[in-house]
């Protein structure tokens, strides 16, 4: 064991150790602060609903199912606009970093595409594809293409120019070349697209939700928004939070499964 990991278990350990608890002083102590002032009428009900009814309303929305009903709609929103986006984003930039000729032909559009407002579309696509879900599912798929193609393009660029000249020494065809050295130097590229695309496509689902919805967490925001129900839009807010959350975590989970092969995931 070197003298730094020593260092660091040993004498160190303890202060680590106290650092992570005392990040929970912090929001421990908002949560406390808001609680007093929502009991005491400092922050009015319909203003902000205290931590404790949050809480409530919550158990009460998972017991009646309302919640879980509504959360899987909106899952299946991100799901059905992240498979197209991702899918259109990975083949796009494919086409754009294996040749010269796509570059020229993709990159430029989507230089564009970059420049324009995902939420800027939403009126131009409730005109095109009315009022239901497929406006819904296309400006999440719009938002997510992006960030998948730069860092998947960006990562095919990359690639170490002495890894491919020692791969073509070795008689490798332009496929296995592609496949067996291009791609696996690109993947952690592709990662970070996709976690990205993950975070933008819970953003936009936000909005996109407000289109005439009559089902999902957007449908829970706007009815509690008519009834003043400030503990509901905090739940979904909460919910909001644990998609992207979790949607991180998901990434990483693949990250490590996938670049098990880079030094940094051997050496932990």
């Amino acid at each position: 064991m070197s003298m730094t990991a020593i260092t660091t278990t040993g004498r160190f350990a303890p202060v680590f150790s106290g650092m992570g608890r005392s990040r929970w002083i912090s929001p421990v102590a908002l949560l406390v602060l808001w609680e007093i002032a929502s009991r005491s009428g400092t922050i009015p009900q319909r203003t902000l609903a205290a931590p404790s009814a949050v809480l409530t309303t919550m158990f009460q929305m998972i017991a009646s199912g309302e919640l879980p009903g509504n959360l899987a709609v909106s899952a299946l929103r991100v799901i059905s606009g992240l498979a197209i986006g991702v899918t259109a984003g990975l083949i796009l930039a494919l086409v754009s970093g294996l040749s010269r000729a796509g570059e020229v032909t993709v990159d430029p559009l989507m230089q564009i595409k970059r420049t324009i407002p995902t939420l800027a579309l939403t009126p131009l696509f409730i005109v095109w594809f009315g009022i239901g879900e497929t406006p819904k599912i296309a400006l999440i798929a719009f938002a997510s293409i992006f960030p998948i193609y730069l860092n998947l393009y960006s990562g095919i660029r990359a690639v170490d120019v002495r890894l491919i000249e020692g791969a073509r020494s070795f008689g490798l065809s332009r496929f296995e070349l592609i496949w067996h050295v291009i791609l696996p130097g690109a993947l952690p590229s592709l990662l970070v697209g996709l976690r990205y695309s993950l975070s933008v496509a819970i953003l936009v689902l936000v909005v996109a939700e407000q289109i005439n919805a009559s089902a999902g967490l957007g449908y829970l925001i706007n009815n509690a928004r008519d009834f003043m129900r400030t503990d509901i839009i905090v739940v979904c807010l909460m919910v909001y939070a644990v998609l992207g959350l979790g949607a991180d975590w998901l990434v990483r989970i693949i990250e490590q499964r996938a670049l098990v092969w880079r030094p940094s995931n051997v050496a932990s």
